[in-house]
């Protein structure tokens, strides 16, 4: 019988420093599937999904090289919400399916798979515990600033489009707490690294 693999949701608001906190669980070697990376995959030049994000909405969206023109992209989706809702039923099934073959041949003792949108995202019934990385809000708009958005207007505009963060706290099994403080941050991963072990174990007993 198949053992069941202990899969580690991790999420969290943008520019809350999932990566930051991914990077950390890597450094164990633990398999990370980033659906991030995933999302740019599928609508690499020459793929179904760059040809339908093309057909629905036009060839300003692809830049001269043939790769998607992401700002393009985005100045659309977060001006229309029914835009944005068109391009997700392009790229979300693609994004699972990938995800879950990737994860399907990962292996290690336990996997983390990083999902920005978990809350809105078929993908939470695939996972076995949710991490949610955290920080405070003007802490986050101002990394987002510094990091993406053109200007406070746009970057309010992205953390809106998003989940509230007392949405993606209401589906956490575990938070960690990163408002600035990398050794804090570090401890908080280490201590879970250590759980998650333990946990995978039992479920191998």
């Amino acid at each position: 019988m198949a053992e069941a693999m202990l899969r580690i949701g991790l999420t969290g608001g943008i520019a809350s420093g999932k990566s930051t906190v991914a990077d950390m669980f890597s450094a164990y070697g633990i398999p990370v599937i980033d659906t991030d990376e995933i999302a740019r995959d599928v609508v690499t030049p020459g793929s179904p999904g760059l040809a339908e994000v093309q057909r629905q909405f036009g060839a300003g969206v692809i830049a001269s090289d043939g790769t998607l023109d992401r700002a393009a992209l985005r100045k659309i989706i977060f001006e229309n919400d029914e835009q944005r809702k068109v391009l997700e039923a392009i790229l979300h099934p693609r994004i699972r399916e990938e995800t879950m073959r990737r994860a399907a041949v990962a292996g290690g003792p336990y996997q983390i798979i990083v999902v920005p949108l978990l809350v809105e995202s078929t993908l939470k019934s695939f996972m076995s515990r949710i991490v949610v990385v955290d920080c405070d809000p003007q802490t986050q708009l101002e990394r987002l600033l510094s990091r993406d958005a053109e200007n406070l207007q746009q970057a309010k505009r992205i953390i809106a489009s998003q989940s509230s963060r007392e949405q993606r706290l209401a589906i956490a099994s575990d938070v960690i707490v990163n408002d600035g403080d990398i050794a804090e941050t570090r401890r908080q991963v280490d201590d879970l690294h250590r759980r998650f072990l333990e946990l995978a174990e039992s479920a191998r007993d």
